[in-house]
């Protein structure tokens, strides 16, 4: 599978960069069939879209871009959340993340603002009417930030639908936000932040969130507990890429097409450098470089070699009715004559 970063430019307020170890991967490990991260990158590879500014006469000595058929394509936007309190007081001191202080952090006023200006961005962009399906991890800020980009308006009493958000939901000083005119939101383990240690990803109870959150449908998740984060036990590094790998390929098996998916930094950088190792490297840090709060990155995931099922929504078999179509290159092969190609 690749991923191509997608023609429109990406929204982020602005960029981190900061160094971040290699990440390797047990040869044990198992995705679709894969059985190392060079191979996955051959099979599924990430790839940015062609946008070239090269003039006609130079094109035969350009690198020639990719065709690749729609249905063996998906979009994802990947989204990382606003600024939580945790990245604040980990800004000033990197010991605040093993603060109880922090549980499960939610969005600050800042953060919220950042929202709001990614919200806008999305429908000036003409975003907002393709995505499917909202992904989000199932913990307070990514939730916030999803309903609050990717939700309907301000919810209005009354309504027979139930809000996406309820008031002032993680004592977020928020309206309501209503689930009308929006895609259909899902929470999902998988994306969660690096598990363990740090109080900020310990999730609470599915059940409080339900409360807060009406319309998200909190399902695929089994335990109301949190039973994956360890208070003494960091998630290594290649377990995190190990999750993001299942959840691409659980991606795959969707029937939407265009997908957002907020989620969290240390996961974006663990799944996303496994790709692009094939591209120039301009194009591979395009990939995996981190993520600004707030930032939305859209990426193809292309299945290059036919291993998992498609969607063809789009496509068309011809010849219906049935008739002669000899084409005219065909014209002077003997096989043409009784029309057979």
């Amino acid at each position: 599978m690749s991923i191509c970063t997608a023609t429109a430019p990406p929204y982020s307020p602005h960029y981190h960069r900061h160094r971040i170890s290699r990440v390797h991967f047990s040869p044990s490990s198992l995705f679709l069939g894969v059985r190392s991260a060079v191979e996955l990158e051959r099979r599924f590879p990430l790839l940015p879209a062609p946008c070239s500014s090269l003039r006609p006469e130079d094109m035969d000595t350009a690198a020639v871009p990719s065709l690749y058929p729609l249905h063996r394509c998906k979009t994802l936007h990947l989204v990382r959340h606003g600024q939580g309190f945790h990245n604040v007081a980990g800004e000033k001191d990197f010991k605040a993340y093993m603060s109880e202080e922090f549980f499960d952090a939610n969005l600050t006023p800042l953060g919220w603002e950042q929202v709001d200006n990614l919200r806008k961005h999305i429908r000036t962009s003409g975003l907002v009417s393709k995505i499917d399906l909202v992904i989000t991890s199932p913990l307070l800020r990514t939730i916030q930030t999803a309903v609050g980009v990717f939700g309907g308006e301000e919810y209005v009493d009354g309504v027979q639908a139930p809000p996406l958000m309820v008031s002032n939901a993680g004592n977020s000083n928020h309206a309501a936000i209503s689930s009308l005119s929006c895609p259909p939101f899902v929470a999902v383990e998988l994306c969660r932040e690096h598990l363990g240690v740090h109080p900020c990803d310990r999730r609470q109870k599915i059940s409080d969130y339900q409360a807060l959150f009406p319309a998200i449908d909190f399902s695929l998740i089994e335990n109301d507990d949190d039973i994956l984060w360890k208070p003494d036990i960091r998630e290594p590094t290649e377990e995190v890429a190990n999750r993001g790998k299942k959840f691409i390929n659980w991606l795959w098996t969707r029937k939407e097409k265009e997908i957002a998916v907020v989620t969290h930094s240390g996961f974006l950088v663990h799944t996303l450098r496994m790709f692009g190792n094939d591209c120039d490297p301009i194009v591979k840090e395009e990939i995996s470089r981190p993520f600004a709060n707030c930032e939305l990155r859209s990426l193809v995931v292309v299945d290059r070699h036919g291993s998992l099922s498609g969607y063809r929504s789009t496509n068309f078999p011809g010849k219906i009715p049935r008739g002669p179509d000899v084409p005219s290159d065909f014209a002077h092969m003997d096989k043409a004559e009784d029309g057979k190609f």
